[in-house]
């Protein structure tokens, strides 16, 4: 549908880009990614036919960007830029009531019935139809994104140009907007190209990803492809982890600040555990990465048994880098397991400890009933995987002996 072929330049005598080719299909959702400076809203220009490129050609539908006359081109392509401070003094819905002006005919152009449709149905989609008759400058940021995305919808456009959608909008204004988008996309063949910062946003919601980098392509693919580890490091200069997202096989980047690992010299041992009558409780100085046996993650600080116990029903050590801690309930005789790490453990060291735990009991005892979490303080050096699973595997068969 879009196609970019060996495009520079950029303002004046300053050239922001230097020979990028890509195209863009016909009803997917293609973002633009890059750290400021980069050359994403230049982009976005040229294809909205604002900019000229200095070399290279644009086409749209195999005909060149700059054959369309501007009414021909508005009714091909809408654009929503980044929301501006000076606003004029027009109502929300003579707001949006522009977008139907390339559709407009005749010396006194007025809204015929079709336009007025078009109109309300925008102002619906959006969210701004109950103050369509506030002025525009009365209105906060988000609603004046939504105001200006209600005018872009109206123009009925093939491709949708998007500048930071999500700019001033909260958290559920972003997902409406971003849903709506998705719909709009699978149910009328829109084509929507947007510029995104926050690369996790994009991640969920594009189907290809450009990332630019010092005006050139960096990588140009799925969003697998684009979005990893090594890329995201070395375009944005900044270190980061990649997590898989719970529900969705799409990448999630988290951001990694320098003090993430202050306490460096916090340990997990037997001076954390209090055994109080019946009741076992563990005390960490940090907030430990916790994964359990029913499927629960996240970072804790305490824990606690709830079964009654008797100081022989519990057993608890170092063994290096691991600090375990091992009981029975008098009810079932299940052995439970709390395994604390003082270091960095990998997700593959997760399931190595894991696997280990499982491995010993079957082993001793014919199959593995009891519960376990396993508890990391990420300070200090990293665990190996294999070396924990080894360690594991003669500790926990070690506690498990001392109890029977």
């Amino acid at each position: 549908m879009l196609e970019i072929n060996h495009i520079s330049g950029g303002y004046s005598s300053y050239e922001v880009l230097t020979d990028l080719s890509f195209s863009v299909k016909q009803g997917e959702i293609f973002g633009i990614l890059g750290p400021n400076g980069s050359g994403k809203t230049t982009i976005l220009k040229m294809i909205s036919g604002l900019l000229r490129p200095k070399h290279g050609e644009i086409l749209l539908q195999n005909r060149a960007l700059q054959s369309f006359a501007a009414k021909e081109l508005a009714k091909k392509i809408a654009v929503l830029p980044q929301i501006q401070s000076e606003v004029f003094a027009y109502t929300v819905k003579e707001t949006v009531s522009l977008g139907r002006y390339a559709y407009q005919k005749g010396l006194f152009q007025t809204n015929r019935e079709e336009d007025e449709q078009i109109i309300e149905e925008s102002m619906k989609a959006t969210g701004v139809h109950s103050f369509q008759h506030k002025l525009l400058h009365s209105l906060s940021g988000g609603e004046r994104q939504r105001v200006f995305l209600a005018q872009a919808l109206t123009q009925n456009p093939e491709i949708l140009l998007l500048d930071e959608p999500t700019n001033h909008l909260d958290l559920a204004f972003q997902k409406e907007l971003l849903d709506q988008l998705k719909n709009w996309v699978q149910e009328r063949g829109l084509t929507v190209i947007s510029i995104f910062h926050d690369l996790n946003i994009a991640s969920l919601y594009c189907d290809r990803l450009l990332l630019l980098d010092k005006g050139k392509i960096h990588a140009l693919g799925n969003v697998e492809e684009v979005i990893h580890k090594q890329s995201i490091q070395a375009v944005y200069q900044t270190e980061v982890e990649m997590l898989a997202h719970p529900t969705r096989p799409k990448p999630q980047t988290v951001l990694l600040p320098n003090d993430r690992r202050i306490i460096n010299n916090a340990v997990i041992d037997e001076k954390c555990v209090r055994l109080k009558g019946t009741t076992l409780s563990i005390q960490s100085p940090i907030p430990l990465k916790v994964m359990s046996s029913d499927g629960g993650s996240g970072w804790e600080s305490q824990f606690q048994v709830t079964e009654t116990l008797n100081r022989q029903d519990c057993q608890y050590g170092t063994y290096g880098k691991l600090f375990i801690v091992t009981w029975t309930d008098p009810a079932s005789r299940f052995y439970h397991h709390i395994v604390f790490v003082n270091g960095v453990l990998s997700d593959k060291g997760y399931i190595e400890a894991i696997l280990a735990i499982s491995e010993v009991e079957t082993s001793l005892l014919g199959k593995m009933e009891g519960k376990f979490i396993i508890a990391a303080s990420q300070n200090g050096q990293s665990i190996n995987p294999s070396e924990l699973r080894a360690i594991l595997s003669e500790a926990i068969k070690e506690q498990i002996e001392c109890i029977k």
